[in-house]
C-alpha cells in the first residue's frame, strides 16, 4: 500500500503531497511538531499533545491555529488510510507562507498542517532487558534560547547529538545546560532514582514537558513514591542507583551505563521495571486495550 498522509484537511498520497516553497517551516524552520504513539487505533494522551503544541505556538508567537477536533479526525483518517492501529504518528504545523522582501502578504495565508503515520519501529526487546548505554552530549542547552523546551522544526542540533552518540557506540545523548545541570536526552526526558526517591529535572531547566514524563510522575506518586522535580548535576547523575529515559515511542527505557560509568548494578533497576509495568497497564487502560 502506498503511504497516505493528511495534509491541510485531506488525505493524499505521500508522493503527491506538496507544501509551498515559501512555507515558514521550509524557509525558516519556523514550525512545531509532536510525535505521538497510537495503540489499537487510539493515541495516548492526545489532548495533552494538542495542548502542548498550542502552548508552544502561543509562547513563540507563531500564527498557528490549533483545532483539536480537526487534528483528532485527521489522525483517525491517516491511520485508517494506511491500515494502521499501532503506529508512530507525527503531526507538524507551520504558520504557512512568510512575506518575501518587497512582497508583503496582504491576505494571511493558511498555515500548513501535516499528519503522517508509520508502523512503529519498536526498540529491540533485549535493549529494554539490558539497558541503554548513553553519553554526555558535546553541546549545551541554554535557558536563554527561546526555542528551549519546545518541539520545533529547528531539530538539527538534536540530530547531530544523536549522530555523535552513535559514533561513540551509544544509544542516546544526555544534554546539560550552560549551568551544567542535566536537562534531557536528545529525543526524551530523563529520570534518576536514588535511595528510593524518583527525581527529574524541572520544566524550567528548561526541558520539554514530556507527555510520558508526566504520566510517570503521576504513576509514581500514585504508588506513594517520593517524586522530586529538582536540579540534577553530573555528580547526582553518576551517583544514581537507577537512570531511565521516557518518550512516546521509547516509553520507559532503562540506562545501565553512561559512557564508561556503570549505573547502579549494571542492569535495569527494580523501580524502573515497576514503572515500566505500570506504564503499560496505563496505556492499556487509556487506549482501550484492556480485556
Amino acid at each position: 500500500m502506498d503511504e497516505q498522509v493528511f495534509l491541510n484537511g485531506r488525505i493524499v498520497p505521500a508522493a503527491e503531497a506538496r507544501v509551498s516553497v515559501f512555507d515558514a517551516g521550509f524557509t525558516h524552520a519556523a514550525g512545531l511538531f509532536e510525535t505521538l504513539r497510537a495503540y489499537g487505533g487510539r493515541v495516548m494522551r492526545l489532548t495533552e499533545h494538542v495542548e502542548r503544541l498550542a502552548h508552544s505556538a502561543a509562547t513563540l508567537e507563531m500564527q498557528i491555529e490549533v483545532d483539536a477536533a480537526a487534528i483528532e479526525l485527521g489522525i483517525e483518517q491517516v491511520l485508517a488510510a494506511n491500515g494502521l492501529r499501532d503506529a508512530r504518528v507525527r503531526w507538524v504545523m507551520t504558520p504557512g507562507d512568510v512575506p518575501r522582501p518587497g512582497r508583503a502578504i496582504t491576505t494571511p495565508t493558511p498555515g500548513t498542517s501535516l499528519i503522517t503515520a508509520t508502523q512503529v519501529r519498536a526498540y529491540p526487546p533485549d535493549l529494554y532487558a539490558r539497558g541503554m548505554r548513553v553519553c554526555i552530549c558535546p553541546y549545551k542547552q541554554n535557558r536563554l534560547d527561546p526555542l528551549a523546551g519546545h518541539k520545533t522544526l529547528a531539530y538539527l542540533p538534536r540530530l547531530l547529538a544523536m549522530k555523535d552518540a552513535a559514533q561513540r557506540k551509544c544509544n542516546e545523548s544526555l544534554w546539560f545546560t550552560t549551568e551544567n545541570l542535566l536537562a534531557e536526552g536528545s529525543v526524551c526526558n530523563c529520570f534518576i532514582v536514588k535511595d528510593g526517591t524518583l527525581a527529574t529535572p524541572p520544566v524550567e531547566t528548561p526541558i520539554l514537558p514530556g507527555i510520558v514524563r508526566k504520566v510517570v510522575i503521576e504513576l509514581a506518586a500514585g504508588e506513594g513514591m517520593a517524586v522530586e522535580q529538582r536540579p540534577i548535576d553530573i555528580n547526582a547523575l553518576l551517583a544514581a542507583d537507577e537512570v531511565f529515559l521516557t518518550g512516546s515511542v521509547l516509553e520507559i527505557m532503562p540506562v545501565t551505563s553512561i559512557e564508561k560509568h556503570v549505573v547502579g548494578k549494571g542492569r535495569p533497576g527494580e523501580v524502573t521495571e515497576h514503572l515500566r509495568r505500570l506504564y503499560r497497564q496505563q496505556v492499556a487502560k487509556e487506549c482501550g486495550l484492556e480485556r
